[in-house]
């Protein structure tokens, strides 16, 4: 305490004060409160607590409204990527019905195989588009990961565990297995 005309000095809490206003705002409250009197000065200490608690509410509110609005959003992307994925797997097997036709040996008019090609390749290059990847198998070594293993074969021409053939597909789905390769694995006899 320092010298004074007897009067006690209030300790004001000057890191939550409000900047100084431009119009002498704080100027005036100032000097008011301290002609006042010590009843004032602890009345606009606790008006100055209750303002910080109620901005501090006020600020943790707006974070968490924040945090649920990105929440939900999430939330959302989320569920249409759920949702796209369902009708994705739905859709799969016609493409592997494509796939099976043109493995067919040519019996008809090649207007008619050109065109299921076409149609073949947009619906492969629109599932694409959609974030839709296929496994690439045959040559690879097996990965239980993405592979579903359908026949093992004895042979000494391929290393051991190297995907042989493809017997369905497998895809990806932004990142995501969608549906394992259904493959023939080797099973290399020669020690």
């Amino acid at each position: 305490m320092g010298k004074g005309n007897g009067k006690t000095e209030t300790n004001l809490d000057v890191e939550h004060e409000r900047p100084t206003a431009e119009s002498g705002e704080e100027t005036v409250s100032a000097s008011s409160t301290s002609a006042a009197g010590p009843g004032v000065v602890s009345e606009v200490d606790k008006l100055r607590v209750e303002r910080d608690a109620l901005l501090d509410r006020l600020a943790r509110l707006q974070a968490e409204f924040d945090n649920a609005r990105k929440r939900a959003s999430r939330e959302q992307q989320e569920f249409r990527e759920f949702a796209a994925a369902d009708v994705i797997k739905n859709i799969l097997p016609v493409l592997d019905s494509f796939e099976r036709a043109l493995k067919a040996p040519a019996t008809g008019s090649d207007d008619l195989r050109s065109g299921l090609e076409l149609i073949y390749r947009q619906f492969r290059d629109t599932l694409q588009k959609l974030g839709v990847q296929p496994i690439e198998s045959v040559g690879k070594p097996f990965d239980p990961r993405v592979h579903e293993a359908v026949e093992m074969v004895d042979t000494t021409e391929a290393p051991d565990h190297q995907v042989l053939d493809e017997f369905q597909r497998g895809y990806n789905y932004k990142g995501k297995l969608l549906r394992p390769a259904m493959v023939r694995v080797a099973r290399n006899t020669s020690g």
